[in-house]
């Protein structure tokens, strides 16, 4: 049988597939904006059919209606990252949160978490009859190739991404066709602040060297101060629009990386159309699995790599903290150590964490005396090297304990400076210089 006539066997309806989710299974859905949303629907709709599913995923960008009140009985999330529409079921004890660096979640789905079924996204197949996982390989590649059933949603709005991106029709056992516009995200407003501290991270990058970056307004505010760099290259586990610019500007060629020369390497993406058609079919973009580009031994084989990460507070050890405020859980660890520790052994690489110097309208300071209680350090002392504000840059290798708090009382709001130095004094029985 050729690949057509499985693909004309294996169409159904969203509701009839997701007739084949069992009660007491575990399903993972695809990564961010690559969920399939037309399938969530269905199963949302039929949730009466449904007893005790475990829903896995990273961050959501969708609604997630799973979570609402109301669904505890049919539904419970267990998050591997939690976003906007997964915080409050968390907090309000509806859903779980598994702690997990993104680099190991495929081994998760081959042992401890094993995958009944995946709900994928991907883009109409090619000739051969491979359909591309489009904006998310990451793990919902590995998850699809290690569950029981595959229901995909084929999609022409998908684009379809080149690397280790593929899936084959014969593959995937329910495939259900519908065209929903792949979810956006409109750039971040960047203000006076992010500007500062793009300015200053930028000043840590060198012609030819090879970046990591995240999304949101840091990471934009970086990029709009790079436009007098030459020959940048990508090796991340995301990238936004604003590479897609630098692209266009001659600013990024991965001429210089070492390692996939040519090539921006990545998992997966977010952003708007611009950013899905510019990967639409792109030689120069390849996208594998997140146990490939977040393995800390394969980022490290980039020569040169700058990996530049947000947190929500840091202390005057230079502990970081970026998944929760005190108790409160409100995110993930993410692929941040995964970078911090593989741009650490990068030849040349440099980790840089970038922050505004408060939160809550200037009320609250990021640079602590001591983390919130609670409050679990997401990246240790041991491994955070550049801290960045936009007051300045603060270097901790290699400074002793007394020497990292001086450079980031330097680099802490004005407003705060007072209470830091006091907290100084009394910790290192020293004056404050």
């Amino acid at each position: 049988m050729n690949w057509k006539e499985l693909y004309r066997n294996k169409l159904t309806t969203a509701d009839e597939a997701v007739r084949h989710i069992g009660s007491n299974s575990r399903v993972v859905i695809g990564h961010a904006v690559s969920e399939p949303t037309a399938v969530i629907n269905a199963m949302v709709k039929n949730a009466e059919q449904y007893e005790n599913v475990e829903i896995v995923h990273m961050v959501s960008m969708g609604q997630s209606p799973y979570c609402l009140p109301g669904m505890e009985k049919h539904f419970r999330h267990n998050s591997l990252f939690l976003g906007a529409s997964t915080r409050q079921a968390a907090a309000e004890g509806r859903a779980d949160v598994t702690p997990v660096f993104f680099s190991e979640i495929p081994r998760l789905f081959r042992t401890t978490l094993p995958v009944d079924v995946a709900l994928i996204h991907v883009s109409e197949p090619d000739q051969h009859g491979y359909c591309s996982f489009g904006v998310a390989v990451d793990y919902t590649k590995p998850a699809a190739e290690c569950a029981k059933t595959v229901i995909a949603q084929v999609n022409r709005n998908m684009p379809r991404t080149l690397g280790d991106s593929f899936i084959h029709v014969s593959n995937i056992d329910y495939l259900v066709e519908s065209d929903d516009p792949i979810i956006e995200l409109s750039p971040p407003k960047i203000g006076e602040v992010e500007c500062a501290i793009g300015k200053n991270c930028a000043s840590l990058i060198q012609d030819g060297d090879t970046l990591q970056l995240g999304i949101g307004a840091i990471p934009d505010a970086v990029l709009l101060f790079l436009k007098d760099k030459h020959d940048l290259g990508i090796h991340s586990e995301m990238f936004s629009d604003g590479v897609v610019e630098l692209v266009e500007a001659g600013v990024i060629t991965n001429k210089k990386k070492n390692f996939h020369p040519g090539k921006s390497v990545v998992t997966f993406l977010m952003g708007t159309r611009r950013l899905y058609d510019y990967v639409d079919n792109n030689p120069e973009v390849e996208m594998y699995p997140v146990d490939y580009v977040n393995d800390p031994c394969v980022i490290a084989r980039n020569d040169n790599l700058i990996s530049i990460n947000s947190c929500v507070q840091v202390d005057l050890m230079g502990q970081v903290v970026s998944t929760s405020v005190g108790l409160k859980q409100i995110s993930g660890v993410g692929g941040q150590v995964d970078f911090v520790r593989g741009a650490n052994m990068s030849r040349g690489g440099k980790t840089i964490m970038a922050m505004p110097s408060t939160a809550a309208k200037g009320k609250v300071s990021k640079i602590v005396p001591l983390i919130d209680e609670g409050a679990s350090v997401t990246t240790s002392r041991y491994d955070v090297n550049y801290v960045v504000t936009e007051y300045g840059i603060a270097q901790l290798k290699g400074k002793t304990l007394r020497e990292r708090a001086q450079a980031l009382i330097t680099i802490a709001h004005p407003d705060f400076r007072p209470e830091l130095v006091q907290a100084f004094e009394e910790r290192f029985h020293s004056k404050f210089s």
